[in-house]
C-alpha cells in the first residue's frame, strides 16, 4: 500500500451571492497515496473544477482540512502557500493557458523561472521533458504554430517541469478530437508510470476513468442555495 500523499476531511466550499449562499461542495473525504491515480467523475456544474481548485490550493475551502504529506496546507501563510503550489503541484487544464508570445520551451520553463531557478538549468530540463512528450522538433515554435494536441502536450510538460509529486488535470482532453485525446491521456498515464507522479483527473469520460483504474463520483443534491455534494465510489 502506498504512503499517503494527500488527505481531505470534511471539505466544503460555498460562495455568497446576492440571493444567498451557493453550497458547491459538502462533506468531501478523500485519500490519495504516493503515485496513485484517481478520476473524479460527475455531471457538468457539479463541482469537479471547484474541488480541483481547492486540492490545488488555488481556492480556500469554506470548511474542512487538506493535508499534504501530513501538513495542513491552508495553515501556511500566503507566500509559503504560493511556493508550495509552484514546487509540489502540477496543473493541466482544459484550456492549455500557454503564453502566445513565448515558444514551447519558454512556456515549459515558466514554473522554474517563477521559482527562481537558473535559466540554463531550466532550459536543459525543459528540453528533456519536451523530448519525453515527443515535441523536440517543436521546441522553438510559438504557441500559434502548434496544433491543439501539441499545445496540450506542452501544458503537460510545463506541469511536470519541477517533478511535482501530484498532478491535477481538469478535463485535460475536453477540447481535443478523440484520437488526439487518447494520445494525451496515454501521455498522462505514462508520466504517472515512469515518474511516479500521483494523478488526479476531473473528467466526464468513463473510458478515461476506466484507464485510471480508480474513480469517485461527485453527486449533486439540489437545494435553494445550490448543489451540495458527496463523493461516492464509481463503478
Amino acid at each position: 500500500m502506498s504512503s499517503e500523499l494527500l488527505r481531505v476531511e470534511g471539505l466544503a466550499k460555498s460562495f455568497p451571492t446576492g440571493e444567498g449562499t451557493i453550497e458547491v461542495l459538502r462533506g468531501i473525504d478523500l485519500r490519495i497515496g504516493e503515485g496513485e491515480r484517481l478520476a473524479i467523475l460527475g455531471e457538468s456544474g457539479v463541482g469537479k473544477s471547484t474541488l480541483l481548485h481547492v486540492l490545488g490550493t488555488l481556492d480556500h475551502p469554506t470548511a474542512g482540512r487538506v493535508w499534504f504529506r501530513g501538513e495542513d496546507v491552508f495553515e501556511k501563510p500566503a507566500p509559503e502557500l504560493a511556493r508550495f503550489r509552484n514546487a509540489q503541484l502540477g496543473f493541466v487544464f482544459q484550456f492549455h493557458h500557454l503564453l502566445p508570445e513565448f515558444d514551447a520551451i519558454e512556456n515549459v520553463m515558466l514554473p522554474g523561472l517563477i521559482g527562481g531557478l537558473s535559466f540554463a538549468q531550466l532550459r536543459e530540463r525543459a528540453a528533456a521533458i519536451l523530448h519525453e512528450v515527443e515535441l523536440s522538433h517543436r521546441m522553438t515554435h510559438k504557441v500559434g504554430k502548434l496544433s491543439g494536441g501539441e499545445r496540450q502536450r506542452v501544458a503537460v510538460a510545463r506541469a511536470l517541469l519541477l517533478d511535482p509529486p501530484l498532478l491535477l488535470a481538469d478535463e485535460p482532453t475536453g477540447n481535443l478530437d478523440p484520437r488526439t485525446a487518447e494520445t494525451v491521456e496515454n501521455l498522462l498515464l505514462e508520466m504517472n508510470r515512469t515518474r511516479g507522479t500521483a494523478l488526479v483527473v476531473a473528467t466526464h469520460s468513463g473510458r478515461l476513468a476506466e484507464k485510471l483504474g480508480t474513480a469517485v463520483t461527485l453527486v449533486g443534491a439540489g437545494s435553494r442555495t445550490g448543489a451540495s455534494l458527496a463523493v461516492d465510489p464509481a463503478a
